[in-house]
């Protein structure tokens, strides 16, 4: 049994298996091919952050492969009065065959994924968010090819998405420009988990200009994360000139795509010009999320399938 809690979990050959699956399903969704491999199987949801995309991909798609959801949020159930994390695991894991949280620390899932008799999806934390950026990726290899030695630019805050990003570079052999306000920046022990990463998977500006020079890809985050609502009107001062516009789009590759994992403020991290541009990829990105998790909820329960 796996467990699927940070983009590390996973090797170079799982995600080459995992791309190539998602395609193949998302192939069979735009044909309208039924295709149910996880027919009388149930994924239950937990929510403790609000979710729109990481709801409506999960939902949808295991209702695509023909299985069924159980939702719970806090406020519905007992994980909001308390209930030890564990005990909630070792019963929720007896009743469901795979179980999504979307949590706030890290901790809290690493410690249901310990006592879970199913595997377990992070479907946000604050430190990672590895499904997305499985979606950033697939959506970069259908529109360029191969993401291996390319530069991807990431402009803002040092959070779950940037920390994401470094192990997939780490991973899949590509280079990610860290450009982020001073006390803002990524925690590299944190996002490597303490271990040496492959040298020259990342490189830090303090400039987001020269960050995106030569990028393949630029992306970004809101400044603000859930959870961090109350450094709101600091983040906005400390972010000021790290809003993606067309001058960082024009010091990227011409043919530089960009991407963000949404929802977006328009005007803050990015110009409405960027990211409703001709560049701007977010929708492709969006919808990718749903085939991509497909991909990895049928790998988590069926293995390798022919």
């Amino acid at each position: 049994m796996k467990h699927y809690l940070q983009f590390a979990d996973f090797s170079a050959d799982e995600y080459n298996y995992l791309f190539s699956r998602a395609a193949i399903i998302k192939g069979k969704f735009k044909s309208y091919e039924k295709y149910h491999p996880l027919a009388d199987r149930t994924l239950a949801m937990i929510f403790e952050k609000a979710s729109t995309r990481t709801r409506v991909s999960f939902e949808a798609g295991m209702y695509q492969l023909g299985g069924s959801v159980v939702h719970l949020t806090t406020g519905d159930s007992q994980l909001g009065r308390a209930e030890p994390i564990e005990d909630s695991a070792r019963v929720i894991s007896r009743m469901t065959d795979l179980v999504m949280i979307r949590t706030f620390g890290h901790e809290k899932i690493a410690r249901f994924a310990e006592y879970s008799r199913v595997p377990v999806i992070n479907g946000l934390t604050n430190e990672f968010h590895p499904c997305q950026i499985l979606a950033d990726i697939f959506t970069f290899i259908e529109h360029r090819g191969s993401i291996a030695g390319k530069v991807v630019a990431w402009v803002g805050d040092g959070n779950n998405m940037a920390n994401t990003w470094l192990q997939a570079a780490d991973l899949l052999g590509f280079t990610v420009h860290l450009s982020t306000p001073g006390g803002y920046e990524v925690d590299e022990k944190l996002a490597f988990g303490g271990r040496q990463p492959r040298a020259g998977c990342y490189k830090i500006f303090s400039n987001p200009m020269d960050a995106c020079r030569g990028a393949d890809l630029v992306t970004t985050d809101v400044w603000t994360s859930m959870g961090y609502e109350a450094e709101n009107e600091a983040r906005r001062k400390a972010f000021a000139d790290w809003c993606v516009d067309t001058e960082m789009m024009a010091a990227a590759k011409p043919d530089a795509l960009f991407m963000h994992c949404l929802p977006a403020h328009r005007g803050e991290e990015v110009m409405a010009d960027v990211i409703d541009g001709p560049q701007s990829v977010v929708w492709d990105e969006a919808e990718n999320r749903m085939h991509v998790q497909k991909a990895l909820m049928e790998y988590l329960l069926l293995g390798r399938v022919a």
